[in-house]
């Protein structure tokens, strides 16, 4: 097992561009409860913590403040075969302004889990701040037998702030074939973000993504989880929870409303 920071951690000077520090952190999980690789990199700490049933779990910490504009950020988790994996953040990741920086900030997570293999993928929420730009971007490659929990919460804007900009999308595959590709833009330069056909004024948006060959049996029905929250069933075997709120904790929720739902604890 590696730790600690990496050897291509880089930092640009002021006048470069883009300005920003460039990290990659790692983490595979193996059968046993083994992680094989836990590799931290520049803002992204990675700490094994106490695990419950079968998984082995690694809490994501920040190292410093980070994404800031400018950053390159990448994570890249692998669960093997018959491997059960949590991961957690110790605290919610806040997105701010750099300086010098032209470029938005990037991170991106790329997931992928074995046959027979599980992912809970539960970091706390994404806070957009006002003057900051990010892209995010997450990329999952399940095997036909995989099984996946996710959970995606954003916040626009620090308390009475308006928010920065941010692009949010999520790509899921599974067996080789497209399961889900979508992508929220927010902010500053996204039109219609909060609209009625979008945020209808509500500062607070995420989502819950189960993936459960199980589900290829029963799938749940298509239905509201409240009058901001709507589970549906996703051809997979998968199912989708997304609701929007008016702040962090109400999301949290409306979330855990529909992990009940489908049997998530």
């Amino acid at each position: 097992m590696t730790a600690g920071a990496a050897a291509d951690v880089g930092v640009r000077a002021p006048g470069d561009a883009p300005a920003g520090v460039t990290a990659h952190a790692r983490i595979t999980a193996a059968p046993g409860g083994v992680l094989p690789v836990l590799r931290g990199d520049g803002p992204i700490a990675l700490r094994r913590t106490r695990a419950e049933g079968p998984y082995a779990q690694v809490t994501i910490v920040g190292a410093m403040s980070a994404p800031l504009t400018g950053d390159r950020l990448r994570l890249t988790c692998a669960v093997e075969p018959g491997a059960a994996l949590r991961v957690t953040s110790a605290a919610a990741t806040l997105a701010l302004p750099g300086q010098g920086a032209r470029e938005p900030a990037a991170y991106d997570t790329e997931l992928t889990v074995g046959e027979g293999g599980e992912l809970r993928w539960l970091p706390e929420p994404l806070i957009s701040a006002q003057g900051s730009a990010l892209r995010m971007t997450t990329r999952v490659a399940l095997a036909a037998t995989a099984r996946l929990v996710l959970r995606e919460q954003q916040v626009l804007g620090r308390s009475g702030e308006e928010p920065g900009a941010l692009t949010a999308r999520l790509v899921v595959h599974r067996a080789g074939r497209a399961l889900l590709d979508q992508e929220l833009a927010c902010g500053p330069g996204a039109p219609g973000w909060d609209g009625g056909a979008v945020l209808g004024g509500h500062r607070a948006v995420g989502q819950l993504l189960v993936v459960d060959p199980a589900l290829a049996d029963g799938p749940p029905e298509a239905r509201p989880l409240g009058d901001t929250a709507a589970l549906t069933p996703l051809v997979g075997p998968a199912a989708l929870v997304t609701a929007v709120a008016s702040d962090a904790l109400e999301l949290r929720r409306l979330l855990d409303r529909g992990a009940a739902a489908l049997g998530v604890t």
